[in-house]
């Protein structure tokens, strides 16, 4: 399993697992939380999720698999705009906590900028990591306008990630975001990876995927973890899927596959916005 070293130091696995969506179905919290535990086990040890993820719901699932494993696990969760104002974090966070069955997150996340300034979001930040409720703080849903505001924002290169959407269909980190975060050291997070199982299964990627005897969301996650500096948490709710999604760690594309791929999902001309499900 591919590592990443975040600014912090810490070191965690380039393909993890997100929950987006579980939580919600009482008769799926089984096959949600053996998934998880399986995905542990295979070394998909970075677990993503948010307090707005089944209101909640997605960290008790999380609970229950990580119940005796929490010390093997990196764990992430966010925080609503809402709620970024540092009174309101605070609660926010003690609540997550509650739910996860944890005493700190390893990373806490704004999950996209709104109307608290980042000054307070950052001090909210920086306050729970002195009390040590979180270890590490980050973005979500930061386009390059946006990084540069949280740049000039005092505490705030402490800052370990931006997690962002992006994937085959939705490129358009690749239009300034990217270069961005490498050049300031920040890994990129990537969240729906495969367009939340949406992915075209002919033209270029079904082809590759054909000639590889892999499946086409396998080849699409593997584009996704090409780049060395980004994790990547797709959901997976039943172990087959975790089992697939662990496949493509075996896939390394070729030029010519890139290339093939370009011409069906081209990259951005030139400026794109932000893009967020």
């Amino acid at each position: 399993m591919r590592t990443l070293i975040l600014p912090g130091g810490d070191e965690a696995v380039a393909l993890g697992q997100g929950t987006w969506r579980m939580g919600e179905r009482r008769k799926a919290f089984k096959d949600e939380v053996a998934a998880l535990r399986h995905g542990i086990a295979c070394g998909m040890t970075l677990i993503d999720t948010a307090e707005m993820y089944g209101s909640g719901g997605a960290e008790k699932v999380i609970r229950e698999a990580i119940r005796d494993q929490r010390d093997a696990v990196y764990l992430v969760s966010k925080v609503l705009p809402s709620n970024a104002g540092r009174k309101r974090m605070v609660r926010a966070c003690e609540r997550s906590l509650k739910h996860l069955g944890t005493d700190r997150l390893d990373l806490y996340l704004l999950h996209w900028r709104g109307g608290v300034s980042l000054d307070e979001t950052v001090e909210g930040f920086l306050a729970l990591r002195e009390a040590g409720k979180i270890r590490h703080f980050g973005v979500s849903n930061f386009d390059t306008d946006d990084m540069e505001a949280l740049w000039q924002t005092a505490g705030a290169q402490a800052c370990q990630t931006n997690q962002i959407l992006y994937n085959l269909t939705r490129r358009w980190p690749e239009a300034s975001l990217m270069e961005w975060s490498r050049r300031h050291g920040q890994p990129l997070m990537i969240y729906s990876p495969l367009e939340q199982g949406r992915m075209p299964a002919d033209g270029a990627l079904g082809a590759i995927a054909r000639a590889r005897g892999a499946t086409p969301m396998q080849v699409a996650l593997a584009w996704t973890l090409r780049h060395a500096d980004t994790f990547v948490v797709p959901k997976a709710s039943r172990i087959a899927h975790v089992d697939e999604n662990l496949g493509a760690l075996d896939i390394v594309l070729t030029e010519d596959e890139l290339a093939a791929l370009d011409r069906d999902f081209p990259p951005p001309a030139g400026d794109a916005a932000l893009e967020i499900l």
